[in-house]
């Protein structure tokens, strides 16, 4: 049985393939590559990405951002805040026995309202 798609060929020798030369000179001898030098290691200290000699600091990132939060904080406690913020800040000096006591009062004021309603619906 023969190639479905090709045609016969005549003889039987097989077609010479792309990477044999079909010249009869022989191919020329690769030049020699001369060796790399060895790399010189370093003495110096290893760097982060992105950071230069002229930018590195004394201070590890973990220091410096925990000195930003606290600069931001403190920013955060001098300004000036608005009425909500007042009252929740009222709200937080509250003990719980003057918490307790404001329900109880918000409670009763609930419930006279309640009767009073009552009373006017009782015609």
């Amino acid at each position: 049985m023969g190639n479905l798609c090709g045609s016969s060929s005549k003889d039987d020798s097989p077609p010479p393939r792309p990477t044999q030369p079909t010249s009869s000179t022989p191919a020329p001898a690769p030049k020699p590559q001369p060796k790399p030098k060895p790399v010189a290691k370093s003495q110096a200290p290893g760097r982060t990405l992105g950071s230069g000699y002229a930018s590195q600091s004394a201070d590890d990132p973990r220091a410096a951002a925990a000195r930003a939060a606290e600069e931001r904080a403190a920013k955060m406690q001098s300004a000036p805040k608005g009425a909500l913020a007042q009252k929740l800040e009222a709200q937080k000096r509250q003990t719980q026995n003057e918490t307790l006591s404001a329900a109880s009062e918000q409670n009763r004021g609930f419930r006279q309202a309640d009767e009073a309603a009552q009373t006017r619906a009782w015609k």
